[in-house]
């Protein structure tokens, strides 16, 4: 079959439009007939000044009109700091839990007139991280999990960060920290599967890099809770695949186990799963607990048993950072603030 070759005529590129000029304070004040301080008091939400609803909403109407919106570095500059909170992005994966909590602080810390950043660290740690989070200059860095040091918090703080606030298992000298105890978290689970009769327990650790934090301390929380009693613990690492879960179910009667912590519902649900494939009956030969609590381990069948865990407030954490931004001189706080409760359902 014969091709025809067929040239594509080229056009010419459409001229760029004229730049338009960058709107001012100086134009909204003149379309809404006030003063510039009237209208950096408005869009700041200044509330020291009185301005009457009408004058607000002309400032308002003006600004949107022209499309301004105020210059975040020059506010920072008047204040003396940004109202920038950075938080680093999780190195790990991270489930609804925490998305949760994340969203809800990220709200509280809005309605404080915080504006919410999240870094990407992908190749940075410790020191070397933070040493480019201060090159944004935040006036507070919230830390998720370990690998920040007392050299990067002292880095931090010389940027101009008046607030550092870590979470995850260890405080670290001159930062606030937020400890969250994931043994607390294994021990339930390892109680409440002694509670109900079983005695070879299994405990599923992932293989995912950077879930060590988590698992490694809820490992040791079961193994806590059964030290001294007539129970055995198996590690069970796994990843999170069906194919994984599918290999585990197919020794599981080689393994003897009787009961499984799965690490958390995401888990709990693929093992389960491969389980009931393999014809093990859940919880007939083998009782299935999770944590985290999800809406979807409701659904399931056999309804999935689970660890419910309280994560910190997240109108707490904010007002933690804005009363520590206000007083930066103030002695670092430590909080211990994970929850853990057994959700007893039919898999256990």
């Amino acid at each position: 079959m014969p091709y025809v070759m067929v040239q594509i005529p080229k056009t010419p590129a459409p001229s760029p439009p004229a730049p338009r000029s960058v709107p001012t304070s100086a134009d909204v004040a003149r379309l809404a007939g006030v003063s510039r301080a009237t209208v950096s008091y408005v869009l700041n939400n200044t509330s020291a000044v009185r301005i009457s609803e009408a004058t607000r909403r002309r400032v308002h109407e003006a600004a949107k009109e022209l499309g301004y919106v105020p210059h975040a570095a020059a506010r920072s500059l008047r204040a003396g700091h940004s109202r920038m909170v950075l938080m680093p992005a999780p190195s790990i994966p991270v489930g609804p839990l925490y998305s949760q909590f994340i969203n809800e602080l990220q709200w509280a810390l809005s309605r404080l007139d915080y504006t919410v950043v999240q870094y990407g660290t992908v190749g940075l740690h410790g020191d070397e991280a933070a040493r480019a989070w201060a090159e944004l200059r935040p006036v507070a860095v919230l830390v998720p999990g370990s690998g920040l040091g007392p050299q990067g918090v002292a880095v931090l703080k010389r940027s101009g960060a008046r607030a550092v606030v870590t979470l995850g298992p260890k405080s670290v000298e001159g930062a606030h920290a937020l400890l969250m105890n994931h043994e607390k978290v294994g021990h339930c689970a390892g109680a409440h599967l002694y509670a109900r009769g079983r005695r070879r327990i299994g405990v599923v650790v992932p293989e995912e890099s950077g879930l060590e934090f988590f698992s490694l301390p809820r490992l040791e929380g079961v193994r806590r809770a059964l030290r001294g009693t007539d129970a055995t613990v198996t590690e069970l690492p796994l990843a999170y695949e069906e194919e994984a879960a599918a290999r585990l179910a197919a020794r599981w009667r080689a393994l003897g186990l009787d009961a499984v912590f799965a690490y958390n519902d995401e888990y709990a649900m693929l093992l389960m799963r491969a389980l009931q494939d393999e014809g093990v009956a859940v919880p007939e030969v083998t009782a299935v607990i999770g944590a985290d609590d999800l809406m979807l381990g409701r659904l399931l069948r056999p309804r999935l048993s689970t660890v419910h865990i309280e994560l910190p407030s997240g109108r707490d954490l904010a007002e933690l950072v804005d009363r520590t931004v206000h007083n930066p001189a103030a002695a670092p706080e430590t909080h211990k603030v994970l929850g853990a409760t057994v959700v007893h359902r039919d898999s256990s």
